[in-house]
Formats: structure tokens, C-alpha cells, sequence
């Protein structure tokens, strides 16, 4: 059995401050082939589809479509706020390498 992402209350946090959910709209994270590792994220907001799987937290809704779930499996998405600056971010425990920039990953 495959286990879904998880988001971190952190992420719901961040998500309620930018308010997505009263614009009609979720944090979408998705696996797109390409970046310098074979693999990146595309992490925007995003209206949710019916096909995607939802997970909700805080009144807040982080999406990820059917094909990018199996790269996910066990994922955790986070937020991070740094001196070097603020993103979402994924821990990934499929990603065998990974690039410095974080959103390019290969497995």
C-alpha cells in the first residue's frame, strides 16, 4: 500500500496567511520530467480537479494529481522559512539525489 503525502501543520500555516482557500484555490504539487535532475516540482496555486487527491488541514487543501502521487508516495511537504528565503518544500523519501535548488530530483 502506498502512503500518501503528508502535510506539515507548518504548510497549513503558511497556506491560511496567503488565505487560498477563500480565492477558491489549493496548493497544488505536482511531478513534472525535466530539471537537472530528471524529475522537478511545480508547486503554485491552483484550482482543485475532481481527480486529485485532497488533503485538507487548517481549513486549507493541498492537491496532487493522479500521475505525480506514485513519485510522492511518503512525501512530506513543508514550509520553510530561511535567511535565503520562504518556499514550500518536499521531503521526498523516493528522491535517490537531489539538486541544490530542491525542486529538481531524480529516482
Amino acid at each position: 500500500m502506498q502512503l500518501p503525502p503528508k502535510v506539515t501543520d507548518r504548510a497549513f500555516d503558511r497556506l491560511s496567511e496567503i488565505d487560498a482557500a477563500s480565492q477558491g484555490q489549493a496548493l497544488r504539487i505536482a511531478v513534472e520530467g525535466g530539471g537537472c535532475s530528471g524529475f522537478q516540482y511545480d508547486i503554485r496555486l491552483d484550482a482543485p480537479a475532481e481527480d486529485d487527491l485532497k488533503l485538507t488541514g487548517k481549513g486549507q487543501t493541498v492537491v496532487v494529481d493522479a500521475v505525480s502521487l506514485p513519485f510522492l508516495t511518503g512525501a512530506v511537504i513543508d514550509f520553510s522559512d530561511e535567511l535565503i528565503g520562504a518556499r514550500f518544500v518536499i521531503d521526498n523519501p523516493n528522491a535517490t539525489a537531489s539538486c541544490g535548488c530542491g525542486t529538481s530530483f531524480s529516482i
